[in-house]
């Protein structure tokens, strides 16, 4: 239960859009513990350099050796460090997510400003082409267009940057379609403001909500959608690690019975960021809605 909101006191400052912001998002303790999981996870991929005790695609020790004070998590089947290849995994990972996400979400963005601000013959041709892209099913898009290109992590970053971008377009769309009939926005086009303006200045900010919460899903897809495809051998290419080629091994019945070590932390690793960034996502949603906010 939702705690009332404190009175406000005569002479207190007026708290404002962001402070409200954080107070409602603070309410969902599980998306504040989120945020911490992501942040050291984040931070240690960061500092991979200085924290792995080896080089990622150095032989380091005995072939397949469990976890020991010299290698906490084992080595792998041909004796590079498990930790190590670990911490640089989750940083291809994280990349992945992060710039697929801004792709798509810029592509998004913009044409969805486009089709819903002029409409007309434009917002039929984006729209059209919107649904055409979103007839295919998501998984073969990607399949194919990774079958198509060499694989590689610019490929996967481009790839799923330009296949997620319709859900955000038609989202953008429909916001600005409500926007474009409000009265600060006719008054701006009745000024004689220039377009660009009236998009970028008047009604790209308040659609900005809607677009951060629906970004934090593209990134948990894209996550997952990098690690489907590392582990197919369609994504990241070894001996550079990443979250789903480390779970490749795994397709070894000796591996995935008798070497957990192997495949148990990349696989518990990409479960935990994608319900952390999923966890943050509801948050923000609930703390983001304008009617909500006492």
């Amino acid at each position: 239960m939702n705690n009332p909101k404190k009175k406000q006191e005569p002479g207190e400052p007026q708290e404002t859009y962001r402070q409200a912001v954080w107070r409602r998002f603070r309410r969902h303790r599980l998306a504040c513990v989120s945020l911490w999981v992501l942040a050291v996870i984040t931070a240690a991929a960061i500092l991979a350099p200085v924290i792995a005790p080896y080089d990622p695609e150095e032989i380091a020790g005995p072939f397949g050796a469990a976890p020991s004070l010299q290698f906490w998590l084992g080595t792998d089947q041909i004796g590079r460090d498990m930790f190590s290849r670990l911490l640089y995994a989750t940083r291809v990972s994280l990349f992945v997510g992060v710039l697929a996400t801004a792709i798509s979400t810029a592509v998004g963005v913009v044409l969805g400003l486009l089709a819903g601000y002029f409409g007309g013959w434009l917002d039929i041709a984006i729209m059209r082409f919107t649904d055409m892209v979103m007839s295919f099913p998501y998984i073969l898009l990607v399949l194919v267009a990774a079958a198509i290109f060499e694989p590689g992590l610019w490929s996967i970053i481009l790839i799923l940057g330009f296949v997620d971008w319709p859900g955000i377009a038609r989202l953008v769309r429909g916001n600005v379609l409500s926007l474009r009939e409000t009265n600060f926005v006719k008054s701006s086009i009745v000024a004689g403001m220039p377009g660009r303006h009236i998009l970028f200045s008047e009604i790209l900010p308040n659609t900005v909500a809607p677009i951060l919460v629906y970004a934090t899903s593209v990134m948990a897809l894209s996550m997952l959608d990098e690690a489907s495809l590392s582990f197919l051998g369609m994504g990241v290419q070894p001996p550079a690690a990443s979250l789903g080629n480390m779970l490749n091994s795994a397709q070894s019945l000796t591996v995935l019975t008798k070497q957990p070590w192997m495949w148990i932390p990349p696989g518990v690793l990409i479960v935990v960021l994608v319900v952390a960034i999923n966890f943050v996502g509801d948050a923000l949603r609930d703390a983001l809605d304008p009617t909500a906010l006492m």
